[in-house]
């Protein structure tokens, strides 16, 4: 474990937990820690799909380190240009702009403040029933500007969101699957079950046709739908062109032709 986090590889599957007792507060060398675990998902050809989960089931993280805040270690104004966060931002996953592999969140406690925008982060989020999602940041005299002002009003209704981020108020799980801002809701028992079977079923699939989907998703999001046509096809999407010319292309309709399991090598 290095500076609270957690990384263990399982096949073609990452697992990224974090473990920082008691309320998995993310400070700057936690944050660079996540950071370096993604970047080691993003480079690695033999690391198909991600999953970040935390340890125990009573906070997900608390997101900022408030003690290290106030203690100076970290700064509030500009803190995005004053501190080095690590690779993707802060937590290595609010402005991660060239991961283009999946991550899966597995849920599992309470998901508020900068944990809650970490888990925004996520392309899937699995949640144990009891998980609550927050704000509190209004009551502190700040706002969720690492991901929530961003991402939430995207994912649920506007006026929701809003509402969350003034009143601060929390969201269960299953109001969250009402939304569609959580895919799933599992026992807790359950949960890191329900996360791995998801993250084998993805990394069964073409990598490169995986990694298509966040690509091109993240380059004509809010694009009228003409101009997501013609940003998708005329612009320097790498890992889109690379897949259409793939060996794993041509391989998965060669088995699906000969009915048999496809053999993908990610190339």
């Amino acid at each position: 474990m290095t500076n609270g986090v957690e990384v263990t590889r399982r096949g073609r599957v990452l697992e990224i937990k974090m473990n920082r007792p008691k309320v998995n507060a993310i400070d700057i060398p936690m944050s660079q820690a996540l950071g370096a675990a993604f970047a080691e998902l993003r480079d690695d050809p033999d690391l198909w799909v991600g999953i970040l989960t935390a340890e125990g089931d009573k906070i997900f993280s608390a997101g900022w380190d408030l003690k290290a805040l106030n203690s100076g270690e970290m700064q509030l104004d500009n803190w995005w240009e004053t501190a080095d966060y690590g690779d993707g931002g802060f937590a290595g996953l609010t402005e991660n702009w060239t991961l283009n592999k999946p991550v899966i969140a597995a849920l599992n406690g309470l998901v508020i403040g900068g944990g809650f925008e970490v888990a925004l982060g996520c392309d899937l989020l699995i949640a144990a029933d009891h998980v609550e999602f927050g704000l509190p940041e209004m009551p502190l005299g700040i706002v969720p500007d690492a991901g929530a002002l961003q991402r939430l009003p995207r994912r649920i209704p506007h006026n929701i969101a809003v509402e969350m981020f003034l009143l601060g108020r929390r969201m269960t799980a299953k109001e969250a699957a009402h939304y569609g801002l959580v895919n799933k809701v599992v026992p807790k028992e359950n949960l890191m079950e329900a996360a791995r079977e998801w993250a084998d079923s993805i990394a069964a699939s073409a990598p490169l046709a995986m990694q298509s989907v966040k690509e091109v998703l993240r380059a004509i999001e809010c694009q009228p739908l003409e101009t997501a046509f013609e940003k998708m096809r005329g612009e320097d999407l790498t890992t889109y062109r690379k897949m259409l010319k793939s060996e794993d292309s041509a391989e998965g309709v060669a088995a699906f032709v000969e009915k048999r399991a496809p053999i993908f090598k990610g190339r």
